[in-house]
């Protein structure tokens, strides 16, 4: 399905081989540093048009955290063989990358299909996009390296936080659900009298990419 959000995530996903083109071909990280910048500040306006457009859907819960995934992985490694991410800032995510795709194969082997996006993710995010960024552009203006480290810092002790949160969640014995069982009257009553529920919100679970 083709929407204006899907669209909006599609283009960032465009502009991932740009960013490598910039730092590789051009040899211009400054460049690379403020469109990795402009990908990392777009990060919200797919999903405030999707819930605004009331255009929210299944291919755009994927595309939009794919984008994030790819760019923030690319920016990384790009940044590792490059030279202009310190190695052990560039491997510490990497390593946290493993343990989360891992995790993903736990969380699809146990059923669940759907987590929680914390706030305290998305505040880790933003952190380390910005950080990622001004080691990029940090060339051009001494005062990048101060806002790369004041906010890579942080951002990358909460996103180790928000990863073991969610290896907690996932980890957590389901009980309650396939045990519990339902008395015959009960199940009549349900087969007889609607239950109205309430929608859930699209903004509320997402899938793992959004880790």
């Amino acid at each position: 399905m083709l929407t204006i959000p899907n669209l909006i995530s599609l283009v960032r996903l465009g502009l991932i081989p740009v960013f490598l083109w910039l730092l590789f071909s051009q040899d211009n990280p400054f460049a690379a540093g403020w469109l990795l910048g402009f990908i990392g500040a777009t990060d919200w306006v797919d999903g405030y048009l999707a819930r605004r457009l009331n255009q929210v859907s299944e291919v755009g819960k994927f595309l939009d955290p794919l984008a994030d995934r790819l760019a923030m992985f690319a920016a990384v490694v790009g940044g590792l063989i490059s030279g202009d991410l310190p190695a052990w800032f560039a491997w510490a995510l990497i390593v946290r990358e493993a343990i989360i795709s891992l995790g993903a194969i736990v969380v699809a082997i146990m059923g669940h299909t759907k987590l929680d996006v914390r706030d305290t993710g998305k505040l880790a995010t933003l952190l380390l996009y910005l950080a990622v960024a001004w080691f990029f552009a940090r060339s051009e203006w001494e005062w990048g390296l101060v806002i790369a480290w004041g906010s890579g810092i942080p951002g990358l002790v909460l996103y180790y936080v928000v990863g073991f949160q969610y290896a907690a969640v996932t980890s957590a014995p389901t009980s309650g659900r396939s045990t519990k069982t339902t008395s015959p009257s009960a199940s009549w009553a349900k087969s007889v009298i609607p239950i109205r529920t309430l929608p859930s919100s699209s903004t509320a679970t997402h899938s793992w990419f959004s880790v």
